[in-house]
């Protein structure tokens, strides 16, 4: 049956995406929006079907794994595996497979990205202690959460959209294990290869720029003494603002005069305290009863609990030349300016009316999505990297009740005594009712951009089914792969999903690929199920690039990586994952 306009118009959108993803023209979600609104105007798509993936299961069940994982981030449970993990051997092998064996299983029932940066500082400390070159230890990290999220449903959220999709098909979910058959064998291949192989690949990196002081980056920040502070009164010795480690209390300034820091001055409400110091001397300060972080524009934002970031201003930047406050950094960039660090000299003035200069390095706080969206920006900034993940005070004595929150709601999906929706729904809600994460904390937690990309990926992947349009790439694929049989076509349709995984976001390329799995299961009778997982695993095996996977590009930055050092490690494990998935898909579905 021959192709009509609609199809190629669908067929130009779905191009259109990968273009504009690619080259990083719009934030993923508008780019997600824009193509269905094509699909509206062009009539391919009725408003009932577009916005269909908004309404489906997974989009909730998603984000109910979001407070669940930032509930358990949040206490601190993972620390209580530091002995497990941590050991006083210099041995990289033994290393890479203390941390593999832990962060993989984690991986399994949380959110990667959680535990990549709770386990990020952890494993700089060690290497620091060690003499363990940092880079042969963080790249085996990403990779080994990204194999054991592919372990069980909601290992990750790729998985969870798949399931999704078979329910609006009227077909049965996936269950808690049905992944596991696959998943397994494949996390124990990759991580077999990254301890004995894998990391003897990597560069011997970071050392040199642990210990270098010239990398101890020092930063001028400023916090405010609030109102109601038990610090008000208090001379800034009786405060214990003297001994601070690595940072250094400079001035204080009050009504717009700066005063000069002695042991004796009596601190009031309002004041405004500038320190010296590394990244890390922030995060000590801001935990401290009676100080808050400054917004940049001068409104008072209180204690700050997104990612932090670290970018380069540009010579051509229209921040050069220009203060945070005129140029309305908050409003223009999306991110709030905790610190600022320069080479040449030290910063006596406030941060928000200093005028910038080329070089001038800015700590900033911003929601998930800044590095990508603005390291493209090269007139703007050189670079932008993330530092941090998270930043909070651990609620330890939480950590219990977040624990068996998570066992029981694994427990009830596996043993189907209630659906993953339900499941999901009541676990977050008792995480937030047993004060394991504030209201507050719980609504930042969800990554509404993923969300919306994801919904509206199910939106484009019904375009492609109703036009033909997966039918017809589903008839071209069988035409060559079925030559090989039943694991040629499985191996055709993983291979399709890893390349489009690694050109858009993994939940679209799940949405986007299924349509064509069903059209190739209807045709070839082969298992649904068996295509569905085919899909998840593939749309999840994403290893040779620092963007084609969110903990990758977290981790580049802190390991010191270049883009050669992510295909260099990555392509054999892409081809072992690979290898092993459809293998094992094979021999359980098909043989």
């Amino acid at each position: 049956m021959p192709l009509d306009v609609q199809a190629f118009v669908t067929v130009g959108v779905l191009i259109g995406v990968i273009v504009a993803l690619a080259k990083d023209l719009a934030r993923p979600d508008l780019v997600f929006l824009s193509a269905l609104a094509a699909l509206l105007v062009a009539g391919v798509l009725t408003p009932e079907d577009a916005f269909a993936g908004f309404a489906n299961s997974a989009i909730w069940v998603i984000g109910s794994l979001f407070v669940v994982a930032e509930a358990v981030q949040r206490t601190d449970l993972l620390s209580a595996l530091d002995r497990v993990i941590f050991s006083n051997s210099r041995s990289v092998t033994k290393a890479v497979f203390r941390l593999a064996v832990v962060s993989a299983p984690a991986s399994a029932f949380l959110n990667n990205t959680p535990i990549v940066a709770i386990l990020v500082p952890r494993v700089q400390s060690w290497c620091r202690q060690m003499g363990v070159p940092p880079s042969k230890m963080l790249i085996p990290l990403s990779y080994a959460t990204i194999v054991g999220g592919t372990v069980t449903l909601v290992g990750t959220s790729t998985n969870v959209v798949v399931s999704g999709l078979l329910v609006s098909e009227g077909l049965p979910p996936l269950g808690m294990f049905t992944l596991t058959a696959v998943g397994l064998p494949v996390a124990v291949f990759a991580i077999l290869y990254l301890g004995f192989v894998g990391h003897r690949l990597l560069p011997s990196r970071g050392i040199e720029q642990m210990n270098d002081p010239e990398t101890m980056r020092t930063y001028v920040f400023e916090l405010r003494v609030q109102r109601d502070a038990a610090l008000v009164g208090k001379t800034i010795d009786e405060a214990g603002l003297r001994s601070l480690g690595n940072a250094f209390l400079v001035h204080l300034r009050r009504d717009h005069r700066v005063i000069e820091v002695t042991p004796a001055v009596v601190l009031e409400a309002d004041d405004i305290l500038a320190f010296t110091g590394d990244a890390t001397s922030l995060d000590p300060l801001l935990q401290r009863r009676g100080l808050e972080s400054i917004i940049a524009n001068g409104e008072n934002g209180g204690l700050q609990t997104f990612p932090l970031y670290e970018a380069v201003v540009a010579d051509t930047s229209p921040l050069v030349g220009r203060s945070l406050r005129d140029s309305q950094f908050r409003e223009h960039y999306g991110g709030v300016v905790l610190a600022i660090h320069r080479k040449s000299e030290r910063i006596s003035g406030p941060i928000g009316r200093t005028p910038l200069r080329e070089g001038d390095l800015l700590l900033i706080e911003a929601r998930n999505g800044f590095a990508a969206r603005w390291n493209a920006r090269r007139d703007e900034f050189y670079l932008v990297a993330p530092r941090s993940k998270y930043r909070n005070v651990p609620q330890l004595e939480k950590a219990p009740w977040a624990l068996g929150i998570l066992i029981l709601m694994v427990t009830t999906v596996a043993t189907g005594l209630l659906p993953l929706t339900i499941a999901t729904f009541t676990a977050a809600l008792a995480m937030i009712a047993t004060k394991c994460i504030s209201t507050d904390h719980a609504r930042r937690a969800v990554n509404v951009q993923v969300l919306i990309v994801i919904a509206s990926a199910f939106g484009l992947g019904h375009a492609l089914s109703s036009t033909g349009v997966a039918g017809a790439t589903a008839t071209l694929v069988l035409g060559h792969a079925s030559a090989f049989g039943p694991i040629g076509i499985i191996a055709a349709i993983y291979l399709m999903t890893n390349v489009l995984t690694e050109l858009v976001t993994n939940g679209a390329a799940a949405a986007i690929m299924f349509s064509v799995g069903l059209a190739a299961s209807v045709e070839t009778a082969l298992p649904i199920e068996a295509i569905a997982v085919t899909v998840a695993i593939g749309a999840s095996a994403s290893f040779m690039t620092p963007i084609g996977y969110q903990t990758n590009m977290m981790v580049m930055s802190a390991g010191h990586y270049k883009f050669s050092d992510y295909v260099k490690t990555g392509l054999p494990v892409s081809i072992i994952v690979m290898f092993v998935a459809v293998s094992a898909i094979y021999l359980v579905w098909l043989h």
